[in-house]
């Protein structure tokens, strides 16, 4: 201890940086010189900075504090019901969501609703007899759900696009999905379960839909941690199939181990990355923009350029036209002119016009439909397939 109390204000501010912010706490209790360091605001905006990506000193509010130290102080009080890492994560993985959607789509951003109270959690699972997962608690703690106040939308045949997972459309199928609130989550929950015959279903509450005229829901049983998306034969049989593989989620009500996580917070970490690194983008949809799940980066999208003319090829599950014997997919086909424009025997075009088309569509190596006809302009192509 002689020793540590010899070293320099300076190296043991490094030493002190480099332990949790816990640790840094219980080392001022040894000694005045300890104490004096580990009260400085330097080293708790470094913690704030480093655990919860903060430059400026903010209570989970959004408000100014004092200090970086009050800051971080009442973020651990704000969460102590939880494990800290788990807290950490899912602030990470919402600060990438927002980030992207405050860039790219801030019209969607503004829909996200404030996070909800112990207090607002604790009343839905009183009202529907579930215990929520530790890791879609949190979820909810920071923003709870979305909320659509546009009386545009509402009252449009469309529905709302802004959901922030995303969807598609093709031909006259159209799914946005968004989350619901508590307060949907309790309704929807109540209207739609007890229609349905599967076992287990008095576990499961309704976390998110389809904000458009197509119907699309995500079951969360709040048991197993499970995230379960209806198919065609939801209402006749209770039919679902799971969104994340079961060996993923662990420990989805224990506050005592590391590595909590449940399907939903899986599912939301795997958008945010789709989002960011550009594998899903925005979508013009003639007067109005949502997030298109057909992907646009490889390996999930076939690029080939031909004569300065780019093809796309992608294809996304349809769960919701789907049975657990036969799947369905939608495929889009989107092609672009290159900046130096069509290339052809030499000469350069600056457009050119596609007359035909013949798309060979396989699954499993089988192929199952032969598209060969005149070109079809200005609509987004999408099929149906059955493998």
């Amino acid at each position: 201890m002689m020793g540590l109390e010899a070293v320099g204000d300076l190296a043991l501010h490094t030493i002190l940086s480099k332990l949790e912010a816990e640790d840094s706490a219980r080392a001022a209790c040894v000694s005045k010189k300890l104490r004096a360091s580990a009260s400085e605001d330097s080293l708790w905006s470094h913690f704030c900075a480093r655990d919860l990506d903060l430059s400026q000193p903010l209570d989970p509010h959004g408000n100014l504090t004092p200090s970086f130290k009050e800051g971080y102080q009442l973020w651990r009080e704000a969460f102590h019901m939880y494990p800290w890492s788990l807290v950490k994560r899912v602030k990470k993985c919402w600060d990438k969501l927002r980030n992207w959607l405050t860039i790219n789509f801030p019209e969607a951003e503004s829909t996200l609703n404030k996070g909800a109270s112990e207090d607002d959690i604790q009343e839905l699972e009183k009202i529907l007899k579930v215990k929520l997962p530790l890791p879609t608690r949190i979820l909810y703690r920071f923003h709870d759900g979305q909320d659509f106040e546009d009386k545009h939308f509402q009252n449009s045949l469309v529905g709302c696009p802004l959901g922030i997972i995303g969807g598609y459309s093709f031909y006259n199928h159209l799914v946005t999905v968004y989350l619901l609130p508590l307060r949907q989550v309790i309704s929807e929950t109540k209207e739609i379960t007890p229609k349905l015959d599967f076992p287990g279903r008095s576990k499961c509450v309704v976390v998110a839909a389809s904000c458009t005229y197509s119907e699309k829901l995500f079951f969360l049983n709040c048991t197993s941690g499970q995230l379960y998306v209806g198919t065609r034969n939801l209402l006749d049989d209770g039919e679902m199939l799971p969104c994340v593989p079961n060996a993923l989620i662990s420990s989805v009500h224990d506050c005592s181990v590391d590595q909590q996580q449940d399907a939903m917070l899986l599912w939301l970490e795997e958008h945010g990355r789709r989002l960011e690194n550009g594998i899903i983008k925005l979508r013009q949809e003639e007067n109005f923009r949502s997030i298109s799940q057909f992907p646009e980066e490889s390996p999930l999208c076939s690029t080939a350029i031909t004569n300065g003319v780019k093809v796309r090829a992608s294809a996304v599950f349809v769960p919701e036209q789907a049975t657990s014997q036969k799947y369905s997919f939608a495929y889009s086909i989107r092609m672009s002119l290159l900046p130096e424009g069509c290339i052809i025997n030499g000469m350069t075009f600056s457009s050119c016009q596609l007359h035909w088309r013949h798309w060979i569509i396989r699954a499993k190596d089988v192929v199952i439909a032969d598209v060969n006809g005149e070109a079809v302009v200005g609509q987004v192509s999408g099929s149906p397939l059955f493998p």
